[in-house]
């Protein structure tokens, strides 16, 4: 079962395997937020909330494009926010150590519909950071727990069974990203929250 990756102008091509995806989460904490004004349109919903799907990078194989893919962090010390340098679309999260196997796919980037989302990974039930959206949204209370133990099962297990060895957004283990990473100065990341 695969769900097929995409930016938007169709250049970045690549697949997931959906059997791999722990959970689904809108969040809207700060750094999305600002994540989503560097991006420009189409990325935060009417709340400043980005949907993403929680998996490991093993679960994701890019096919095409891949001179497109661009990363930055919103800091120093920052996640690296990957997205398709050539129509600035979302692609995903990834913490600055690739033994965390965890990639965070910004919905933007899934081609399917949201009913075959639903069907294929679940139905969304999680809104993390609430507090910072920019419209009344409601806490997803319980369902966050759950998605944090899924996550948390899922990182556990990579690490123990070396799963976070496959990463197509690093050169290896050791921590060297497959692009240069571009990080935000203080003043440009203050820019981008409003």
């Amino acid at each position: 079962m695969t769900i097929t990756l995409r930016c938007r102008c169709g250049q970045l091509r690549g697949q997931v395997d959906s059997r791999r995806v722990a959970a689904r989460a809108v969040c809207y904490c700060k750094d999305c937020q600002a994540y989503g004004h560097f991006l420009g349109s189409g990325v935060l919903d009417a709340a400043g909330g980005t949907e993403v799907a929680a998996t490991l990078p093993a679960a994701v194989r890019f096919e095409a494009g891949l001179e497109h893919l661009a990363c930055i962090s919103l800091g120093p010390k920052g996640l690296y926010r990957w997205y398709a340098s050539c129509c600035r679309t979302p692609i995903g999260n990834t913490p600055r150590d690739p033994k965390t196997s965890y990639v965070g796919l910004v919905r933007a980037c899934l081609a399917e519909s949201d009913e075959q989302l639903a069907r294929e990974l679940g139905p969304l039930r999680c809104r993390v950071e609430t507090q910072s959206a920019t419209a009344p949204v409601q806490s997803s209370g319980l369902s966050t727990a759950g998605v944090v133990f899924k996550v948390g099962v899922m990182l556990v297990k990579a690490r123990l069974g070396g799963g976070y060895r496959e990463n197509p957004f690093f050169r290896s283990a050791a921590g060297e990203p497959v692009k240069e990473v571009q990080v935000l100065s203080l003043e440009e990341r203050k820019a981008l929250t409003p």
